[in-house]
Order: C-alpha cells, then structure tokens, then sequence
C-alpha cells in the first residue's frame, strides 16, 4: 500500500532555542488521516495533503511545542497502526462508541458529528422524516446513512437511492432525481460552501456523537496534553475559525468547537477522567 507523508514543522521557535535545550527535544508526533475524506483530510494541488485535520493537529503540535509528520493512508489502517506502535495517535476524526472507549483512550471531543440532510436550494425545509413521503432521498452506498434512511424510507414511504459516492449522491439532488440527500454534517456543510444550489438542512440531533482524537490505553498523559492544547484552541477561538473555514458555518454555542468539557476525555464514555485540572494556555 502507498502511504503519503505529510511533515508539519510545527513550533519553529522552540526548534531554534538554545542548544541546552536540543537534546531534551521530543521526536515528533506521529499520526494519519484518511487522505480522501474532504474537507477534513484531502490531496492538495502541488503535493501533500490539507484540510480541517491537518489545520487542526499542526496547531495542536506547534501549541505542545513539537513536530508532527502524518501519513494519509486507509482509515481501516488507522487503529491497528496506533495499537502496533505505529502511531502516537490518530488525527483522523474518529467517533466516540462505548466500545472503541474501552480499548482506548479518547480526548474530549473538538467536533459532533450527525447525520444531516443537504437539499436544494428553494426546496422546501425538512422538519422530520414524515415530510419525506412520497419523496426519494440519495445516500452513499455501505455507509450508516444508508441502513438509516432506509429503516426510515420503510416507516415513511420514502425511496431510498444508493449511490457509489457522497458527491454522486449530493449531484442527485441538483439533478432534481432525489428532494434530499442524508450525510455527514461536516460532509454536507462543505459541500453547500462549494455550491450556492445546494443546501444544508435538517441535522438529526439524536445522531450526535463526539468526534475525537484516541491515544492507546496506556497513555493518559499524552491524552491530557493533546486536550489540553485542544481546550485552549476551544478558549480563544482558533477552532472556530477553522470550522468556519473548511465548513462555511459559524459553530454554534453548543457546538464542540466551543464547547469545554469537564474532565478529561468525553463524558460518561469509558475511559473518561472527570479529575477537575486547570487549564493553563500560553
């Protein structure tokens, strides 16, 4: 398998210090992303890659003063690459379940991720699935989204179209041959930033879930470092700012690009460390 390699000299201050302070330097961080998931990881023109992960983590490198490579490789490689060694974490965004909770430790999540619908524009809003009657909804083929809608499509008379790609399915609905299309909320704000005809619409709140970066078990300190830098990005806005720059929209005041939990870790996961601490930013 091809593996691309993406080093981010991050905390270029810190490199240049004294030479007393060289060898006590740590090696850099080592993580992946899937390469192929925009707008948060994705091959840019002239080589690398770049995205809201690669924005996200340089800083959280630059903030904890060290040097960050990331490989963009198959999101199915990630986790045995993190547990064999491989990597120090992942920076892909990965969902927050019980059971990944349980077999690694999870930083507070920086992003929710739900399923949302993308519509037209001049069509008429979604306020639930009852307003989907009679009507076709376009979805990528083998993702959640699918068996979701449809379960739904079952329940509310809707038809469900299957397409190979998120993009095929978001160009179902420009077409006019789906009303609406059930994706990624990420995946579906950043397309409607890219095409005024497009939409995004209703997000189903009961689908939210933290998107977060895992450490192995054995790792808490790292976990809290990682957070940490993450927390103050949450504090001063950069977070925000790169939300708004890779999805279009302005994160809400519940939205985790804000949001500080307590703790360390998501709240009421495995693994979660609810032990108060001060956050100290620089």
């Amino acid at each position: 398998m091809m593996r691309r390699r993406f080093a981010a000299i991050a905390g270029a201050a810190f490199l240049c210090a004294a030479p007393a302070l060289a060898q006590d330097k740590l090696p850099p961080l080592r993580t992946g992303v899937d390469g192929t998931f925009a707008p948060h990881a994705m091959p840019k023109l002239g080589g690398g890659i770049e995205g809201f992960q690669i924005d996200l983590f340089t800083e959280v490198a630059r903030r904890m003063k060290r040097e960050i490579t990331i490989d963009a490789v198959s999101f199915s490689t990630l986790i045995p690459g993190m547990q064999s060694g491989r990597y120090d974490f992942i920076a892909a965004p990965t969902t927050v379940t019980k059971e990944r909770a349980e077999n690694m430790l999870f930083t507070a999540g920086y992003l929710w991720t739900a399923y949302q619908f993308g519509i037209k524009k001049g069509s008429e809003p979604i306020k639930d699935w009852a307003d989907l009657k009679g009507k076709s909804v376009s979805v990528n083929k083998g993702t959640p989204y699918e068996t979701l809608s449809k379960a739904k499509g079952a329940e509310h008379g809707v038809t469900v179209q299957v397409y190979d790609t998120q993009p095929d399915a978001t160009q179902a609905v420009l077409s006019g041959r789906a009303y609406a299309t059930l994706g990624g909320n990420t995946t579906i704000r950043y397309a409607a930033s890219k095409n005024p005809q497009f939409v995004a619409d209703l997000e189903l709140k009961d689908t939210r879930a933290h998107w977060a970066a895992p450490v192995p078990k054995h790792n808490p300190k790292l976990r809290a470092e990682l957070q940490d830098a993450i927390d103050c990005m949450k504090k001063d806005g950069t977070i925000a700012k790169l939300s708004e720059k890779w999805f279009g929209r302005k994160p809400a005041p519940d939205d985790l690009e804000v949001v500080i939990t307590p703790g360390y870790g998501p709240p009421g996961m495995p693994g979660y460390d609810p032990t108060p601490h001060e956050l100290k930013c620089n």
